[in-house]
């Protein structure tokens, strides 16, 4: 398989990076987790695979924007761990992310199966 060009890595970059604090989110759906545990969740789908520096930022702004809630704890090697989880208020906005995404995925479907002409 041959590298896209320059024009098509950076658009898919773009929107790759708009759909990456969606999947954050939904990678704390099921509960609590520390940072490289939600790291972990996300690089099961390869495309989904971000850095540390990536994902403790956008945690980090999910938390002032009280859609997270974090929670320090020992960890049993090495410093105190962040244990992330969604607020009330976290699992609302991630719902209604969650539908305007399916609704756009299948707006696009549309076009690319032809249904729209």
């Amino acid at each position: 398989m041959s590298t896209p060009p320059t024009e098509v890595r950076t658009w898919a970059a773009q929107m790759r990076k708009g759909l990456i604090e969606l999947c954050v989110m939904a990678a704390l759906r099921d509960g609590e987790a520390y940072g490289y545990q939600i790291l972990q969740r996300l690089s099961r789908a390869e495309a989904l695979t971000i850095s540390e520096s990536a994902v403790y930022p956008i945690l980090a702004r999910l938390a002032a924007e009280d859609m997270v809630k974090v929670r320090v704890a020992p960890s049993p090697a090495g410093p105190p761990r962040r244990y992330y989880k969604l607020t009330r208020a976290g699992d609302a906005r991630l719902g209604e992310m969650a539908q305007y995404w399916r609704q756009t995925r299948k707006a696009i479907d549309l076009f690319f199966d032809g249904e729209t002409k």
